[in-house]
Parts: C-alpha cells; structure tokens; sequence
C-alpha cells in the first residue's frame, strides 16, 4: 500500500508563474497609472508647487497601494469581479424564470 503514493508524477511549479505581477510591492498597472497621472500633473502646470504636489500625491498613493497589496495581492481583481455582482440573490428561482 506504501508504494501506490510513490507512483505518482511529480511536476515543479515554479515560484515566478505563480506570484502576482508587482512592482515597488503594488499591483502593476494601478502603480503606473498613479505615476503617469502625477507626470501629467507634474508637466502640464510646470510650476516646483506642482512638481510637489505631484510628487507627494504618488508617494501617498504608492505607500496606499502598497498597503492594499500586502493585504491582498489580487484585491483589484477582486474588486472590479464585486461590483458586477448584484446586491441581492434570491434563495429560490423564479416561476417565470427562463429556461
């Protein structure tokens, strides 16, 4: 009987197919929208209170990312699958429901 388990194929998954895809410890694309809304912000008004502001706005929003991350890894995927999700779900189906 101890043998049947070791008759078994072994397959190695591998750490780097199976993490999500980071960067600086925050999702990936919310990173770099951040980073492109604070360049657009950075150039278009051109002034050093800008460059600040802008600056300041993505530290907080990465250091915020970062910690939305650290608890979930795929949390906007998560999210944008519940707000498709509706309110309410019935216990029972319908009588009229579709076939």
């Amino acid at each position: 009987m101890a043998d049947a388990g070791s008759n078994l194929v072994r397959s190695r998954v591998h750490r780097a197919l199976s993490r999500p895809n980071l960067l600086m410890g925050a999702d990936r694309e919310l990173v770099l929208v951040t980073a492109l809304a604070a360049v657009i912000l950075i150039f278009v008004v051109l002034t050093w209170y800008a460059a600040l502001f802008g600056v300041a706005v993505w530290l907080v929003a990465l250091a915020a990312l970062r910690m939305m991350a650290k608890a979930d890894p795929l949390m906007r995927r998560v999210y944008i699958r519940h707000i498709s999700y509706k309110t309410f779900y019935r216990a029972t189906s319908s009588p009229w429901r579709r076939y």
